[in-house]
C-alpha cells in the first residue's frame, strides 16, 4: 500500500523523506510518479491535477495539504472517502500577529514613511486615528486575531454566516449584519473559509459601505476578492488602502497592477505558514487511524468546505 503526495508545482522531496521516516513500512510517492495506482489508499493533496481521482480507485482517506480545503475541489468531485485538514496550533498565533502588525503598519503610516525615505522627503504626519476592526470569519483564526487586537486597544467586531456570541466582540451575522459592520469598520479583515457563498465577498458593493478611510486586509483566499472592484474603489478614493497576502493567481504575475499600486501592500502568502513537522505528525497519525479503521483527526465536511 502507498501514500501519495499530490501537490503540483511544489518541491515535495523533503516532505517525502520525513513521511518515509515517520511511516517506514509505507511507500511514499509524489505525483505523477506512481508505481501502482491500485495500491494508493491515502492522498495528501492540494490543487489536484485533472483526472487524479479517476485513476485512484482504492482511496480510503484524503487530507488537505493545509488548514483550508478549498484547494481540494478544483477539477472533479472528491472520492467517497473521509477528508481531513492540517491543524497547526501555532497557525492562529502567527495569523493574529500578521494582522496586528499590518494594521499597526497602516495606522502609523510606516509604509508611507518608507517610501518618502527613498525620496529623501521629511514630511511628518500624525498616525491615523482609526481603531475599529471588522473581521469576516469568526472561526479559530478570526477569534484568535480578535483577541489579540482587543488586547492592543482596538475595538473589534466580527461577522459570520450564522449567529455567534464571543466575549468582547460585537458579533454580526447574515447579509444585513455584514453591511452594518462594514459601515463602522476602519479595517476590514477577511479570514473566511472559501466556499461558493463567500467567493467574491470583497466586492465593490461592499466597499461602498465602508468609510472612505478604510483599509482592506485579505489573508484568507485570493478568490474572496474581486480584484477589479478593489482597484476601482481605490482609484475612486472610496477606500484608502489594501493589504493583500493572497491572490487569485499565485505567484502574483509580474505584470499585475497590484505590484506597483501606491495604495496596495502585497506579501507572498506568508501570513501563516504551516510547520512541515506538524504536517508529518498529523498525516502519519491519520494514516495509522485509516489502517485501523478509526476516525481521522481534524475531519471536515467537504460539501461545506470546512
Amino acid at each position: 500500500m502507498s501514500l501519495l503526495i499530490a501537490v503540483p508545482n511544489r518541491d515535495m522531496t523533503k516532505l517525502q523523506i520525513l513521511l518515509s521516516d515517520a511511516l517506514p513500512e509505507i511507500l511514499i510517492e509524489i505525483w505523477p510518479e506512481i508505481v501502482d495506482p491500485l495500491k494508493v489508499e491515502f492522498v495528501l493533496v492540494w490543487n489536484p491535477p485533472k483526472n487524479l481521482w479517476c485513476n485512484l480507485p482504492n482511496i480510503k482517506a484524503i487530507s488537505s495539504f493545509g488548514a483550508g480545503v478549498d484547494g481540494l475541489i478544483k477539477n472533479e468531485p472528491l472520492p467517497n472517502a473521509p477528508v481531513a485538514r492540517i491543524v497547526d496550533p501555532k497557525l492562529a498565533d502567527d495569523m493574529a500577529l500578521y494582522v496586528l502588525g499590518q494594521i499597526l503598519n497602516f495606522k502609523l503610516r510606516l509604509n508611507e514613511f518608507h517610501v518618502k525615505q527613498q525620496k529623501k522627503l521629511w514630511q511628518p504626519k500624525r498616525a491615523h486615528q482609526t481603531s475599529k476592526v471588522g473581521i469576516l470569519g469568526l472561526g479559530q483564526l478570526g477569534t484568535k486575531t480578535a483577541e489579540l487586537l482587543n488586547l492592543n486597544g482596538f475595538e473589534v467586531s466580527g461577522w459570520s454566516r450564522s449567529e455567534k456570541k464571543i466575549n468582547n466582540i460585537t458579533c454580526y451575522h447574515g447579509d444585513e449584519g455584514l453591511i452594518e459592520m462594514a459601515k463602522s469598520s476602519d479595517y476590514l479583515v477577511c479570514l473566511l473559509p472559501l466556499t461558493e457563498q463567500t467567493k467574491g465577498i470583497l466586492n465593490y458593493e461592499l466597499f461602498q459601505h465602508l468609510p472612505n478611510h478604510a483599509c482592506i486586509i485579505n489573508v484568507a483566499r485570493g478568490e474572496h476578492l474581486i480584484e477589479n472592484d478593489l482597484l476601482k474603489a481605490l482609484d475612486n478614493n472610496e477606500i484608502l488602502g489594501a493589504i493583500l497576502d493572497v491572490f487569485q493567481t499565485e505567484p502574483l504575475p509580474k505584470d499585475h497592477e497590484f505590484w506597483l499600486h501606491p495604495r496596495i501592500i502585497c506579501t507572498p502568502h506568508t501570513s501563516a505558514l504551516t510547520s512541515i513537522n506538524t504536517i508529518v505528525e498529523q498525516i502519519a497519525e491519520n494514516y495509522q487511524h485509516m489502517e485501523k479503521g478509526e476516525p481521522l483527526i481534524n475531519l471536515i465536511d467537504a460539501k461545506l468546505g470546512y
